[in-house]
């Protein structure tokens, strides 16, 4: 075959290159437009019936040199391209997203700014045992700058014998501490009839990983006039934290934080596996504050410090971090909390590394 020859055959076969790109796309625009009539009448957008009768038509119409089954796999693959065009980009709706709040949400918490660029520990206690205990651990916290206090008064637990916490009284004596050292008390609330509980003693409510997908909490906390933290779900994806998120927010309720504190992986070694990238994909896609619990996301005291510093150094607005006056006779999570003295040196390996400027 001559160069000519092949020159006209490959010019041809770009202008039917050209004619497949005009009718796909045009293809295209018909499907957006079944997509919005489908919308407004509420039917699916994929109808495998229709999808098998366009297929059997194709098998009709095949004249070769394709064979029919090469056929249907590509027409397959357009309508699968099809399908995607009719789906909405919910992103661009939600009230957490980015692109619907393009600046940061900054949470005030009794004066303690969480977002604004300043990082922040959160410290304290698992779980609320006595007045003595959340004393004592608040005000180390205090002589090093920190009025974020975590504390739990309810204890959702894998085994019902467990310590389930308190309850009422540990969200009393968190509320004395925080009054007489003028600390910010953060709890955790897991029943929506316990809130008028959060109202009276709590600073910000905090929604636990257990209840991430508990909507009917999401939605009264969302009702609120008080800050919430909500923690992602033991195995929920990134997309389904935000959904989450956006239930509280879509109540009325703006002053929302998320807390990566690690998903359940089939790794041993730690108690959950960290998602260290989570932090940078949640600043991207959302505009709240975005937080990370070293504790329950290792469950090991001697990953605390390198995983604080990793969240810190990607962008976490605050690190969590549990402390106890005497771990070996905690009620919970003994092996994850560190001691005073533990404490005292966490903060200062912090500062030397310089992530933390407190």
């Amino acid at each position: 075959m001559s160069n000519d020859k092949l020159d006209v055959l490959r010019s041809e076969l770009d202008e039917v290159n050209l004619k497949l790109l005009e009718v796909i796309n045009e293809r295209a625009r018909l499907v957006q437009e079944i997509g919005k009539v489908k919308s407004t009448q509420g039917v699916n957008r994929f109808d495998p019936v229709r999808e098998r009768s366009m297929l059997d038509h194709i098998a009709e119409h095949n004249k070769g040199p394709f064979e029919t089954s090469t056929l249907q796999h590509l027409f397959k693959q357009i309508f699968k391209a099809s399908l995607e065009l009719q789906e909405e980009d919910n992103s661009k709706a939600l009230l957490v997203s980015r692109k619907k709040h393009p600046d940061n949400t900054v949470v005030d918490l009794k004066g303690v700014m969480m977002g604004d660029g300043t990082q922040r520990l959160v410290m304290g206690p698992c779980a609320v045992e006595s007045y003595e205990q959340v004393f004592t651990v608040a005000k180390a916290l205090k002589e090093r700058g920190i009025r974020l206090l975590r504390g739990g008064a309810f204890k959702p637990r894998t085994s019902p014998y467990d310590f389930q916490g308190l309850g009422v009284e540990g969200l009393q004596i968190l509320k004395k501490v925080a009054d007489e050292l003028d600390m910010v008390v953060i709890s955790e609330i897991v029943n929506p009839s316990d809130l008028d509980l959060a109202l009276e003693y709590l600073d910000v409510i905090q929604i636990g990983a257990r209840n991430m997908h508990n909507f009917e909490l999401l939605k009264a906390a969302g009702a609120l006039d008080k800050p919430v933290l909500l923690k992602r779900g033991l195995s929920a994806t990134i997309a389904e934290f935000i959904h989450a998120a956006e239930y509280v927010v879509s109540k009325g309720n703006n002053n929302l934080m998320l807390c990566e504190r690690g998903i359940r992986t089939y790794e041993t070694a730690t108690r959950n596996t960290l998602d260290i990238s989570a932090v940078p994909i949640l600043k991207q896609e959302t505009h709240l504050p975005v937080l990370v619990d070293v504790t329950h996301s290792t469950g090991r005291r001697d990953l605390l410090l390198p995983t604080a510093k990793a969240a810190l150094a990607i962008g976490a607005d605050a690190v969590m971090a549990e402390v106890h006056p005497d771990p070996a006779v905690a009620l919970s999570d003994s092996a994850q909390q560190m001691d005073i003295p533990q404490f005292n040196k966490f903060i200062d390996d912090l500062q030397a590394s310089g992530l933390y400027k407190g």
